[in-house]
């Protein structure tokens, strides 16, 4: 039995699926029974202290752990009937031929079941997390405020205090938290129950039904897409992530699990498209700097490749979500931590210069880093953080000192935004946009010239934005926010005329810029931590250009609560 109490299974009980055990911990100095009833008549109060989160992962990562299995045995069974096809013929041959393909069919479509069985139970995990967190947050307020909570979640003022102490309205508050928490542990379980329970419904007939003919146009609006997947049955929507995972993984306006579903499914054969190009230019003899270049560039993607899967079948907090890869050229990159369709605060991180798929593992630890500060300061929230690194970004300063590659990336980071408000379950998140160094670029030109679904944007170490003023990004005053470490190069960093001017000199870009503190004028523009350019500032300590994240940093912290709507 896991340490928490719990003993998860295939699905989980009426009651979060906790056994708790005979004393858990102390809450508000009451000791509650092993089985408490809950004046909800939902989860109880000691169940939801007992529960142990981790073990329902665990159970997640495991059920999607076989999807290896299913793979290697359907293409054994490939194997099987291509050997059957070239030394035997006749009837028999013909109908054993058949019932392989069926069978591997079957195993094909097994796949992405099991990763929903993961997303299931990893959600249910994360909202019994969450509930969990609030009932701490109300034991707290009852042990700073002079209530008592009794072994049933009831709460009452301390008779030994002294009249003058005793809590008074301070009792409603902490009864009001404690059936916060129970409410959102039960709704959780409910909805783990129904989501398992239809899975395994749908395991009997009919689990998948080809759609009707007609997809998508290709960059077709998040809503239309929204509204066509809408339009199908949940077995239609199946054998698509089945048979189609290439369309439905890119597709923003379907849902983030039936994306992740089919990133996931791909994975394998993206991983054998770089080995065959690796395998080519291994085989050119002799070789020359393009050749040797290709080959640096593969196993970079390879090793990139390789880590963001390990973090992908990792079963801990918070689950990660694949929402696309492309591992040709520098490789991109859309993965989520947490599930942003079911997250009342949901930040896109859009990093900058040289980042690439080999990069990614690492991109996504700085999102990650913020999403972790969100949960310390606000333990109870539902957030997700999606790293977005789904354009080219410069690889070199020639490069970097020109807007080309933040325009062209516009139209996708607009999509993809408006794809996070079409999928949403519920009242709309909370969305903030964060773009560091050229990032920053290429939200400000987003948000300039296609509008961006945003409630909040964040530039750290920003070259410039784009735009003179806040005013041009198109979010209400206020909700535009920026920090540059007083350490950070960029401040350095002069308009590409002043820039070439100086090169005509003889003095290179960088040494150009040595001389030239102070100003307002940046690369692109107006320093958006500068008083004039409208946009509220945050601090950061001296970290230089990429130690926005560092764990003493205060900017981690105003990146945190920015997202939170602090």
């Amino acid at each position: 039995m896991p340490a928490g109490g719990t003993r998860p299974a295939g699905r989980p009980g009426a009651a979060g699926g906790t056994r708790p055990p005979g004393r858990p911990g102390a809450a508000g100095g009451t000791e509650p029974p092993g089985r408490s009833g809950a004046a909800t008549g939902g989860v109880g109060y000691a169940q939801l202290w007992a529960a142990d989160p981790a073990a329902w992962r665990a159970a997640g990562a495991a059920w999607a752990g076989l999807t290896g299995l299913a793979d290697r045995r359907s293409g054994a069974l490939d194997g099987a009937a291509a050997g059957l096809r070239d030394g035997w013929s006749g009837g028999a041959a013909g109908a054993a031929d058949t019932r392989l393909v069926r069978l591997r069919a079957e195993l094909t479509t097994l796949r992405p079941a099991l990763i929903e069985a993961d997303q299931a139970l990893a959600e249910f995990a994360a909202r019994l997390a969450a509930a969990k967190a609030r009932l701490a947050a109300a034991v707290a307020l009852a042990d700073g405020s002079g209530v008592l909570v009794d072994r049933h979640g009831r709460v009452r003022a301390d008779p030994a205090r002294p009249a003058t102490e005793r809590a008074g309205p301070a009792a409603a508050r902490v009864a009001a938290a404690i059936r916060d928490a129970l409410d959102l542990a039960g709704a959780a379980d409910r909805e783990a129950r129904t989501r398992l329970d239809e899975l395994s419904a749908a395991a009997g007939t009919g689990w998948v039904d080809a759609p009707p003919p007609g997809r998508p146009a290709p960059g077709g609006g998040p809503a239309l897409v929204r509204a066509w997947w809408a339009g199908l049955t949940p077995a239609q929507r199946r054998w698509l992530v089945a048979h189609e995972p290439g369309l439905v993984g890119h597709l923003d306006g379907v849902p983030i699990a039936a994306r992740d579903q089919a990133n996931r499914l791909l994975l394998g054969a993206w991983r054998d498209d770089l080995l065959t190009e690796r395998s080519r230019l291994l085989g050119r003899v002799p070789r020359g700097p393009a050749e040797v270049a290709g080959l640096l560039r593969v196993g970079a993607a390879l090793s990139g490749l390789d880590a963001l899967d390990a973090r992908l079948a990792a079963p801990g907090a918070p689950r990660a979500y694949l929402l696309g890869l492309e591992p040709g050229g520098e490789g991109r990159a859309v993965v989520a931590l947490g599930n942003p369709d079911r997250s009342s605060r949901v930040l896109t991180y859009v990093p900058g210069m040289t980042a690439g798929l080999d990069d990614a593992p690492g991109e996504l630890g700085r999102a990650g880093r913020v999403l972790a500060r969100c949960g310390a300061l606000d333990p109870g929230a539902e957030t997700a953080a999606v790293l977005w690194l789904d354009y080219d970004a410069p690889d070199f300063l020639h490069e970097a000192v020109w807007p080309g590659q933040a325009r062209d990336a516009g139209p996708a980071l607009h999509r993809f935004q408006e794809g996070l408000r079409a999928t949403h379950e519920g009242p709309p998140a909370r969305q903030t946009v964060l773009g560091h160094s050229y990032g920053s670029l290429v939200v400000g030109t987003a948000a300039r010239e296609h509008g961006l679904a945003a409630d909040a944007l964040v530039f750290v170490g920003s070259p410039g934005v784009g735009v003179a003023h806040a005013a041009e990004l198109g979010l209400p005053a206020g909700q535009v926010w920026a920090s540059t470490a007083a350490d950070d190069v960029i401040r350095l960093a002069r308009p590409p005329d002043e820039l070439a001017r100086r090169a005509l000199l003889g003095a290179s870009p960088l040494g150009a810029t040595a001389g030239v503190a102070g100003g307002h004028e940046l690369w692109f523009g107006r320093d958006p931590t500068d008083p004039g350019f409208g946009a509220r500032t945050f601090p950061s300590g001296r970290h230089g250009h990429t130690g926005y994240w560092a764990a003493d940093n205060p900017a981690l912290d105003g990146m945190a609560r920015i997202v939170l709507g602090r």
